[in-house]
């Protein structure tokens, strides 16, 4: 039995290998996606570590000279709107006699804060005032004999343990996602195509009449599948480690690196998963009645795995996730990466879980091969 498995397997690999733009269809999710986020990190970490000088419309800035000198200082200076960012600083005429006076004088930030693009700006302009507020009142307080510590009952002293691998946060999410999901995506054509496709073209047909069981045909394209999803997991492995690696994370006080050990990690987590993502693909593709439909089954069930891929991601995935197959494994990556210790509990429970879908999902294809109306698509 197992001799007759190793040639279907070796069949299958051959087969599938000679399909040269479904195996790169494959790999080139694996190849683009790194260097598309190398790109796109490169880009957000300029904005978020710039510190160009915002320009923006003062009104009655001659009423608060003070004010605008301390702007100044932050990088934040009064330009015409055409130069200008959409953001309008308007001070209030009797702001001088106020600030005198020792009252509150009102300062109006007119802006669209549901405009993205303006958002870190206004950020930066109320943190500057902010600053100012403080500063006023602690001279305030200073004036009139006070100390100005009283002001804070609670000296607050942060004793920050993060390392420089552990800030990634968000990015190592994002980072880890491209990498799980290489794993779905990157064998997807090739469980169709030796499915439905087979069926389509009646070499299925042609198998089956062979004395092998279903079971035994299963498992063999499932192994030749599973090969290539962890092919484009090596292949994004290595080419995140060169294009992370040219992305400024310093910039914010944080490195992602992906040495060998995590790659070896990786590997070793991923491989429950690439045989519980073959074995699946196969399932949904034998359920279709057409090559079209299976390609339109297998991109709508891809939902599933990039649903519980974000909510890792984005650190929503409530206490259960937590243990499911996908969120358990990413988030084991993560902390990986972090130098954290490793969730062994849900990683080890989440892989029997994957482990065990793969059997149920192997063992239900082959069943639904010894019906004359998935075979002929009928």
């Amino acid at each position: 039995m197992n001799s007759l498995i190793r040639t279907l397997f070796r069949k299958e690999l051959l087969d599938a290998s000679r399909d040269k733009r479904s195996v790169m269809a494959g790999l080139y999710y694996a190849l683009g996606t790194p260097i598309l986020m190398c790109l796109l990190f490169a880009v957000l970490l300029k904005q978020l570590s710039s510190t160009d000088e915002l320009f923006i419309t003062i009104e009655n800035a001659s009423a608060a000279p003070a004010l605008v000198q301390f702007l100044k200082t932050k990088e934040i200076s009064h330009a015409e709107e055409s130069k200008a960012k959409a953001i309008r600083l308007s001070i209030s005429e009797g702001f001088e006699q106020q600030m005198q006076q020792g009252r509150p004088a009102t300062v109006i930030i007119d802006a669209d804060h549901s405009d993205d693009r303006l958002l870190s700006s206004i950020r930066r302009v109320e943190r500057a005032l902010g600053q100012y507020n403080n500063e006023v009142a602690r001279l305030r307080l200073m004036a009139r004999g006070i100390d100005p510590t009283l002001m804070r009952p609670v000296d607050v002293q942060t004793h920050d343990q993060a390392t420089p691998d552990s800030r990634g946060g968000m990015f190592l999410g994002i980072a880890t996602l491209t990498i799980i999901l290489t794993l779905f995506y990157a064998s997807m054509n090739l469980a169709i195509d030796t499915s439905a496709g087979e069926r389509e073209r009646n070499s299925l047909t042609l198998l089956l009449s062979q004395p092998l069981s279903s079971l035994q045909l299963v498992l063999a394209k499932v192994g030749a599948i599973t090969c290539f999803s962890m092919l484009g997991l090596v292949v994004i492995l290595f080419v995140s480690k060169f294009a992370y690696g040219l992305v400024p994370w310093e910039q914010l006080g944080f490195n992602i690196r992906l040495n060998a050990d995590f790659m070896l990690f990786t590997l070793l987590v991923g491989l429950p998963l690439a045989m519980m993502s073959a074995s699946l693909q196969v399932l949904v593709s034998f359920l279709a009645k057409s090559f079209k439909e299976a390609q339109t089954y297998v991109t709508m069930v891809l939902f599933i795995p990039l649903t519980l891929s974000m909510v890792t991601t984005y650190n929503i995935a409530t206490e259960y996730v937590q243990w499911l197959p996908i969120a358990a494994q990413q988030q084991a990556m993560i902390e990986f990466l972090k130098g954290s210790a490793l969730p062994l509990p849900q990683l080890l429970v989440s892989t029997l879980l994957t482990l065990a879908l793969f059997a149920v999902f192997s063992f239900s294809s082959s069943l639904l091969l010894k019906s004359e109306k998935v075979v002929f698509g009928l």
